[in-house]
């Protein structure tokens, strides 16, 4: 069976090399790809020896081509989606995959009409072996059933190197839609669960005077009906010491044990990412998840193909956007929710 071909439109973030390492690593084809902005196009292009084209219409109305692929500015994301869709196409997108509700509720709407698949590259948990490792160690019951889960998203602002888009609300979406989304998808997956309340939301900017646009702190509480509950913070506070990006960590309570991933760095000194500590009845370890498998770009062009769902149910995708759009929401809503300095 031919390979599945794939174009990208919109490269404003550096996922999109992640996106289209996950198709090529499964053996898709990246036939090209549309910028508007010549600097990012031009490192783009000698990067992977693909073609740019001037007018992305050029990839949507060619029937050979079978997924769109988009790192676009966020508020871009959602009409770019529709118009894969509307030209018979799947879609992957980066968070966040819409930066309000009505794009939710428009992107939901032509995907059940058109019966495409729209996928979100949840790196945190994707494109990190520790977050596949632990979801294994959950499904075989190592720490029992799951009640609580704590998802942290530190990240370093590196404020110099950013577009003007980053600091502006309506085009990134606010720090809950466009990190927490992450840790929303997390939490259904670890939970197993559908749906889930918000409980609390907020958002601020304590830091960042000069760009009153930037939310540099979040965090909201879940919670299911079945009674599991988590809680997520994100933020833009990681020190120039931390030698990565950020200490991203999610810790996974359950009635017989835990887990602790530190999915990027371990301060107590272990070289390298992908950590994860086990506790349990018999004592605790750690596993060095680094370099072990990775499904989901496999699983994607298998979907794509078989019009399945194996990489990721289509409800948790547009499930955890709706989690961290409505969490958005309601820290905005709310004198206490948005905390300036």
């Amino acid at each position: 069976m031919a390979s599945l071909r794939f174009a990208v439109i919109g490269i404003n973030h550096d996922h999109i090399h992640g996106q289209v390492g996950v198709l090529l690593a499964a053996g898709a084809d990246f036939v090209g790809f549309h910028a508007a902005e010549d600097d990012l196009a031009a490192a783009f292009a000698d990067r992977y020896a693909v073609p740019r084209v001037d007018d992305p219409r050029r990839l949507l109305e060619d029937g050979s081509i079978a997924m769109i692929v988009s790192a676009a500015i966020p508020g871009d994301r959602a009409d770019i989606a529709i118009a894969a869709m509307r030209h018979g196409k799947d879609v992957m997108l980066d968070k966040p995959g819409m930066t309000s509700l009505d794009q939710l509720e428009a992107v939901k709407a032509v995907q059940a009409e058109t019966k495409r698949i729209v996928s979100i590259l949840y790196s945190e948990h994707f494109e990190t072996a520790v977050t596949v490792k632990a979801g294994e160690l959950v499904q075989a019951g190592a720490i029992g059933a799951v009640v609580n889960t704590v998802g942290l998203g530190p990240h370093r602002l590196r404020k110099p190197q950013r577009p003007g888009w980053f600091f502006e609300r309506h085009r990134y979406g606010g720090i809950l839609t466009d990190i927490a989304s992450h840790q929303c998808e997390q939490f259904l997956f670890f939970t197993g669960a559908e749906d889930a309340r918000i409980l609390s939301a907020m958002v601020g900017n304590r830091a960042n005077a000069d760009t009153p646009g930037l939310q540099d702190l979040g965090d909201m509480h879940l919670a299911t009906d079945a009674g599991q509950t988590g809680y997520i913070r994100v933020d833009w506070f990681t020190p120039d010491g931390l030698p990565t990006w950020g200490d991203g960590r999610l810790t996974i309570i359950g009635t017989e044990g835990y887990i602790e991933l530190r999915k990027y760095v371990d301060i107590a000194g272990r070289p390298g990412k992908d950590h994860l500590f086990l506790v349990d009845r018999k004592g605790v370890h750690h596993i060095d998840c680094e370099g072990m498998d990775l499904p989901f770009g496999r699983q994607l062009v298998a979907d794509a193909r078989d019009r399945t769902e194996t990489a990721m149910p289509q409800a948790r995708c547009f499930k955890a956007m709706e989690l961290a759009l409505r969490a958005q929401a309601l820290a905005e809503s709310t004198h206490t929710g948005s905390l300036s300095k």
